[in-house]
């Protein structure tokens, strides 16, 4: 009888030992957390992902980082612009080098590759919920205006709680001669095209 009386507490110790064993390999594992491609703290759906700029040059065939007006742009100026989109939000910068020092430039994202002339790149792009919007704004639209620096530097960057249309995704980005106004039926007006960026995807 003693005998099986050892046995039995050995089994108990025994089985005590496997349930914490099995509780150690759960407390081990990693639980769901959300990444990149969904969730919570992340951006939803595929991303798109559109750059383009260089040294900005006179209207070509072939050009894709063109200048219009020299006055208001200098020779050798540059220009580098990223977008990039996922399902729920949307992100663009610009950066430049070179331009005219401590002024204000209206910058937006355009329909349309730049081309030899400025009106080419088509109106200001616009979230596909918002055509019907009476004014433009920062809101529906992309807005990048910048300040340079003493050096003709600056960089500014737009995010916006819409995404862009996986087939029609914004072409370009346009520089104006003027900061964008904001307000009454002129909102979104910056003034002539002074240079123009084509987007591709990468």
């Amino acid at each position: 009888m003693r005998t099986l009386g050892v046995l039995v507490v050995a089994a108990v110790l025994l089985c005590a030992g496997c349930g914490d064993q099995v509780v150690a390999q759960h407390s081990a594992g990693h639980s769901p957390s959300a990444g990149p491609s969904g969730g919570a703290g992340g951006v939803t759906g595929a991303g798109l992902r559109l750059a383009g700029g260089g040294t900005l040059v006179a209207p070509a065939p072939r050009a894709s980082a063109i200048v219009y007006d020299t006055a208001l742009v200098p020779p050798g100026a540059e220009a580098m612009v990223t977008a990039e989109s996922g399902s729920v939000l949307s992100t663009s910068t610009v950066t430049v080098k070179g331009m005219l020092p401590a002024r204000t430039y209206g910058v937006h994202l355009h329909v349309n590759p730049c081309g030899l002339k400025p009106d080419d790149a088509g109106p200001h792009y616009r979230s596909a919920h918002t055509h019907t919007a009476a004014h433009a704004s920062a809101e529906n639209e992309v807005w990048l205006d910048f300040t340079t620096d003493a050096r003709g530097e600056a960089t500014a960057t737009s995010t916006q709680d819409w995404a862009f249309s996986p087939g029609k995704p914004p072409g370009s980005l346009v520089i104006h001669s003027e900061p964008t106004r904001t307000a009454g039926t002129e909102a979104g007006s910056a003034g002539p095209r002074v240079a123009c960026v084509s987007l591709v995807q990468r």
